[in-house]
């Protein structure tokens, strides 16, 4: 698999994509004005403490207060409490916890009121963004994530992803952990761990030391409420997060941009450094790697998929509804129930896919076509499990019902990413789907119509004549590469009477 990040930098946001073998999978954005971005680190003041809801809100600068839950306090709230308080004078520089008292844990069904006082102090983490009219979703549990590991302070715990499943592998990187664990801080080996020398992981740890004795020199004079500790900018993390063996590329278009992932890649992974590359060309860069295109075709209500398939994506208040569409097709399947299911498992692939690329969350309910058997619903549950395998978000998959429904939960930390694909009518007032995507339907449509046993002597195109000069315009044509591709010809004809997104073919038997 080739996996290729490609970053847009402009004065106002940055753009993210990860691409994998040119497919988009992956589109962040990362604004100068976002404040309050998921592992940023607060000292914030407690506002209101609400016993029905045994929650406070919490001043954190945003407009409306943060959200901090009992059972996001941490056991460890109360020594939390004591060294915000020691380290605010400004006397206590112990900051590695060593010689720290610490208090017991608080109980697990207690009350707010027993641990938090309006007004006072307490260190918090964005644990996920505003959304929609939402305040900022906080925990007093704090965590520093590192490349291979992730430190929680004021914790012994020491634990192991569980998309790790060689337990051999998970017992030696528990001794590890235990060789390098500092008093007071608890470890989280992360997946990328796996295979990992103990001096690898122990950088590691020492990087994520030095962040957390940065955020504590901070507490001291400091007013509430103040950022003390920010997040990774979005391209360090996501390569954090993501960069393996597969990288080939990582290309951007801003100068300081470059020599800042150049310096991080010197710390995480030296080896690929050779990989980044700077964006020269006149085209611009996401045009340059065919990004634009996707982002139109794959962010609309209606997504198109090979063989004239399609979904139809809709988002309510409560949930996000998936329908999967076999279209106006014609299939070699011997039955109704193998087409269900190829049908279906290209669907699967695609919707893990969307579910990514626009970091939909919360609750999502896919109506997959129906399958009579048990086995071929046992298939299409296995195939999406596989096909989202590759989602760092978590998730759950519920398996199909009788009725053919998938239901699946998505972590929601982010505001789900939106992008506006529609554009003027140029016939009349209002909108449509921009012409790229009218295209992809009519290669699809192509495509189904060649995979016909039916051999056609003549294909015919009929379409509005914006369409169809887009369709022929030049030596290398959009036409021309459908003819290289099928090794068919296919005419077009402009008609003017067609509406801009209406188009029509026809079709000539070959003489029998």
């Amino acid at each position: 698999m080739k996996t290729e990040l490609i970053i847009r930098s402009n004065s106002s946001d940055i753009d993210f994509a990860l691409l994998r073998d040119g497919r988009l999978v992956e589109l962040n954005k990362e604004t100068n004005d976002n404040k309050f971005s998921v592992g940023d680190i607060f000292l914030a003041k407690i506002g209101k403490v609400m016993t029905g809801l045994n929650a406070a809100f919490v001043n954190v600068g945003y407009p409306k207060d943060g959200f901090l839950h009992y059972h996001d306090l941490g056991p460890q709230v109360q020594s939390l409490n004591n060294f915000i308080k020691k380290v605010s004078t400004g006397k206590f520089k112990e900051f590695t916890l060593k010689n720290f008292r610490f208090e017991n844990d608080i109980n697990k069904d207690g009350s707010i009121n027993d641990v938090l006082k309006s007004g006072q102090n307490l260190l918090v983490q964005i644990v996920k963004e505003p959304i929609s009219t939402k305040g900022p979703r906080i925990s007093s549990e704090l965590s520093i994530a590192g490349r291979y590991l992730v430190l929680v302070p004021f914790s012994n715990r020491i634990s192991v992803s569980q998309k790790i499943e060689d337990n051999k592998e998970k017992e030696r990187l528990k001794r590890l952990a235990k060789s390098i664990r500092p008093k007071g801080f608890g470890l989280i080996l992360r997946t990328v761990a796996e295979g990992k020398k103990v001096a690898e992981l122990d950088k590691d740890l020492q990087n994520s030391l030095e962040r957390w004795k940065t955020t504590c020199k901070r507490i001291a004079n400091t007013n509430t409420p103040t950022k003390i500790l920010s997040e990774l900018n979005r391209a360090s993390s996501i390569l954090r997060d993501v960069m393996n063996d597969s990288f080939t590329s990582i290309v951007t278009n801003d100068e300081v941009l470059n020599v800042e992932i150049k310096e991080y890649l010197q710390e995480i992974y030296p080896e690929k450094e050779s990989i980044v590359k700077l964006h020269n060309s006149p085209t611009p860069i996401f045009e340059k790697y065919g990004i634009e295109r996707q982002i139109k075709t794959s962010f609309g209500k209606t997504v198109s998929m090979s063989k004239g398939a399609y979904l139809v994506i809709e988002h309510t208040e409560a949930l996000h509804v998936i329908d999967v569409n076999s279209g106006n097709r014609s299939n070699k399947a011997k039955n109704q129930e193998e087409t269900a299911l190829e049908v279906n498992l290209i669907a699967a692939t695609e919707i893990a896919r969307q579910l990514q690329l626009r970091d939909m969350g919360g609750i999502i309910v896919v109506d997959f076509i129906d399958m009579k058997t048990v086995e071929n619903r046992q298939k299409l549950y296995q195939h999406l499990k596989d096909a989202m395998a590759l989602d760092r978000t978590k998730h759950k998959i519920l398996p199909p019902s009788k009725f053919g429904l998938v239901q699946i939960t998505r972590q929601r930390v982010r505001p789900e990413l939106e992008i506006k694909t529609r554009e003027a009518n140029p016939n009349k007032n209002g909108e449509v789907e921009a012409p790229i995507v009218l295209i992809d339907k009519i290669e699809a449509e192509i495509e189904r119509i060649l995979s016909n046993k039916n051999d056609y002597k003549d294909i015919t195109l009929n379409a509005h004549p914006f369409i169809a000069a887009y369709l022929t315009k030049g030596i290398n044509s959009i036409r021309f590469k459908w003819f290289v591709k099928h090794k068919k010809w296919i005419k077009i004809l402009p008609r003017d009477a067609y509406q801009y997104l209406e188009y029509k073919f026809f079709f000539k038997k070959k003489d029998l």
